[in-house]
């Protein structure tokens, strides 16, 4: 059996006013595919819904209850259980009636109030411009969704309907703002959990208010096609369905064309032109069972020429939407370049209705929370992760748009990650616990960096360091939401320890220069004043100097003098310098994170043995300098910002620093490579290097070079100087 299927909607155009449907009609659409359809519970929800809507009207004209009605029957043609289609026709009542949460549950129990309960808490703030509140009402719908997954199906129906609808709003600043809310976040929503049918519209109709002029001309192209190519189609359609029965295999062969917004998305990604693409025809084998899959895969590969790179077989690794079909690309049938998918008509199903081909209305179905899904639970895991709600937006975002590569444990579990995903994505889809403590990875039995682009097939390990911690660099090269969201969170968490700290130094300093003794409770009864919920919280203001510690002391001591405060701000910064108290335990900069609450200047490079001063920067917590950098003459007059630094006792040697050197080399031949082999023989690595001047005889270098502390910079310098390659090498400051 051939049959071609031609799948692209027309261009946007207004819809007739509906004609409701009845309700005896709406349960003879139930009844079709469930015969133990719940009728009373239709019956009843059908007309309080009705009744609670009365005279509302929608923008179209129409009465407003055809809008839930018209949901409902997106759901009856998903064949979804009766509980689902009382809930389609209830969602809106709460929200915009008089009709009360507990009014639901009084008539139609608790599963129906949960599920309306759910949809009403995401329309709520629905809609609006404000980000925060956009990226708020997709995190009600990810918990909600987790609870039960099909209050994201009620959803989907109910933005498909508001999308085949959008025409009669009137503002275009709206219309366009709810099209690419429908992209960004409901189309890949409907493609995570595996509905084609209501993804492929969904990101039509949105197309067609985004760009309508792409929209157009791609069907009029398609149109041209169709009647040029209609022929050539059907005689491919009749020749495989011919070559799969000559060889035994009994097989319905269909022909899908690509959609619009589909071809469009080709075209952008491959950068190519219309008459560039080789499938925008699509054909499709379906078979009885697995075995016959491949099967009909080996009679196609053994007639027709294999386009190299284009085979996947997503039945022995299924997308996690639960997808299953084998993908190929054949010079065809009329030497056409085409796209054969093949699957069995369980599989068909699964990728039309995704989810709800799973369960429906059937007794004894799979659970209806969203929890078995794994990038499901990812999206929780970034909830729980994230502080604001514009990041969560962002990270789920990365979730939901990228192409994906299946990569193995060392066991053989099979992990799915979007495509540019690195060994910490991969560490921390195993755990989050997995991803904190990764220290390295290898790739196939081989170490690899962390930052590795992961491909499809390969087998990671993740290498773990008890007590190992995430690096902020990782956030650089990540993809994942969820890798993303766990590093942020403990940079957040590590530096607001440190802020709390810093903060309690600098106020106990500030204290000792009045001669009060410091004590928490002093400032307890001050600490709403500057927005601060807790002690805990002013400290770490005034560490990231949020908070100035002089405006927190006059609050807590305002009758206090400060005669000596003001004489010390009149002193010179030559007079200032020897007064920093170096009887007070330095702070202990081992184990700072590079990047939280303790920074190292770029304009000295301090290096541990050198004699530093730590300076508290807005928002950046202190900033480490040389006491004979120049950049301090700019805080003579802020003594308050000044801290008593000083490296740890126990400095870890394995901490990498930098410092920075002035390099005159001769401009002869191999004279680089003399100097590098210098440094690398001396244990030194170059991060950076950059030519400042050339002259036929010379090259002025600028090189920073990773070193343990100041001896070992100038050991490097030392053995610089002998070669004859070097004219002249001096550690630079302020450049």
């Amino acid at each position: 059996m051939e049959t071609l299927e031609t799948t692209s909607p027309p261009p946007a155009a207004p819809h007739p006013r509906p004609i409701l449907m009845r309700q005896y009609e709406l349960v003879e659409r139930v009844r079709a595919y469930d015969p133990t359809v719940n009728e009373d519970l239709l019956n009843r929800a059908y007309v309080f819904s009705m009744q609670a809507h009365g005279t509302q009207m929608r923008a179209s004209g129409d009465p407003y209850f055809s809008h839930p009605l018209e949901v409902a029957g997106i759901l009856t043609d998903m064949k979804m259980d009766s509980t689902t289609i009382a809930t389609a026709l209830l969602h809106d009542t709460v929200e915009d009636t008089l009709a009360s949460l507990e009014d639901i549950q009084k008539q139609f129990g608790p599963s129906v109030a949960r599920l309306v309960d759910g949809v009403t808490k995401l329309s709520r703030i629905e809609l609006q411009t404000d980000q925060a509140k956009q990226a708020e009402n997709f995190r009600k719908l990810v918990v909600a969704m987790s609870e039960d997954i099909r209050v994201l199906l009620v959803k989907l129906a109910d933005r498909l309907h508001n999308m085949r609808t959008l025409h009669h709003l009137k503002d275009p600043e709206k219309r366009r703002r709810i099209a690419r809310e429908t992209l960004d976040i409901y189309a890949p929503l409907a493609e995570r959990i595996g509905i084609e049918k209501m993804q492929d519209e969904l990101e039509d109709l949105a197309f067609a208010e985004l760009n309508p002029d792409a929209r157009n001309s791609i069907i009029a192209r398609l149109n041209f096609l169709r009647s040029e190519g209609e022929a050539i189609a059907e005689k491919v359609l009749k020749e495989l369905h011919e070559v799969l029965e000559k060889s035994g295999v009994a097989s319905s062969v269909q022909g899908r064309e690509k959609t619009p917004y589909s071809i469009w998305r080709k075209m952008q990604r491959k950068n190519v032109g219309f008459e560039q693409l080789s499938d925008i025809m699509a054909f499709r084998i379906i078979v009885e069972n697995t075995e016959q899959c491949y099967q009909a895969l080996g009679v196609i590969h053994s007639h027709y020429h294999v386009i190299p790179g284009r085979f996947k077989d997503y039945i022995s690794t299924p997308k996690p939407n639960q997808y299953q079909s084998l993908h190929t690309g054949i010079l065809g049938p009329e030497r056409q370049r085409i796209e054969i998918q093949i699957r069995t008509g369980t599989m068909h199903e699964v990728a039309e209705l995704g989810v709800a081909a799973h369960w429906g209305y059937k007794e004894g179905a799979p659970r209806t929370d969203g929890l078995q899904y794994r990038w499901l639970r990812e999206l929780l895991d970034i909830v729980e992760h994230v502080q604001k709600p514009e990041e969560f937006l962002e990270n789920t975002k990365l979730e939901l748009f990228q192409d994906q590569v299946f990569c193995f444990s060392p066991k053989g579990d099979l992990i799915a990650l979007p495509r540019g995903a690195t060994p910490v994505d991969f560490a921390y889809a195993v755990h989050s616990r997995v991803g904190d403590a990764c220290t390295g990875a290898k790739v196939n039995g081989r170490m690899v960096p962390l930052r590795t682009v992961l491909r499809n097939g390969d087998q990671v390990e993740i290498v773990t360091q008890k007590g190992g911690t995430p690096s902020p660099a990782w956030e650089r090269f990540v993809v994942t939401g969820k890798a993303k969201a766990c590093i942020r969170r403990f940079i957040r968490t590590q530096q607001r320890t440190e802020y709390v700290l810093l903060g309690k130094s600098m106020l106990e300093k500030f204290c000792k220069q009045e001669g009060v003794d410091y004590s928490e409770k002093a400032f307890e009864p001050v600490a709403k004043n500057f927005q601060s919920a807790t002690v805990e919280d002013l400290l770490a203001n005034i560490g990231a100097s949020l908070q100035p510690a002089r405006e927190v002391f006059n609050a807590a001591y305002p009758n206090h003098s400060l005669k000596a405060l003001e004489k010390t701000t009149e002193k010179s910064l030559a007079t200032l310098k020897p007064k920093i108290n170096k009887s007070t335990a330095p702070l202990t900069l081992k184990g700072l994170i590079p990047g939280m609450a303790v920074h190292y200047a770029r304009c000295c490079h301090p290096l541990p043995g050198d004699s530093i001063v730590g300076i508290v920067t807005t928002g950046k917590g202190v900033t480490i300098h040389t006491t004979d950098c120049e950049t301090l003459e700019s805080f003579a007059r802020a003594p308050e910002r000044w801290i008593d630094v000083g490296w740890s006792d126990e400095q870890d040697k394995s901490e990498g620093m930098i410092g920075r050197l002035d390099i005159v080399l001769v401009n002869a031949p191999n004279s680089f490579g003399a100097m590098t082999t210098v440094i690398g023989k001396n244990n030194g690595n170059i991060t950076n290097m950059k030519i400042t001047n050339r002259t036929p005889e010379f090259f002025d270098i600028l090189v920073d070079v990773e070193v343990r502390d100041v001896k070992h910079l100038t050991i490097i310098i030392a053995a610089l100087r002998a070669n004859p390659a070097v004219n002249s090498v001096d550690r630079t400051k302020g450049r």
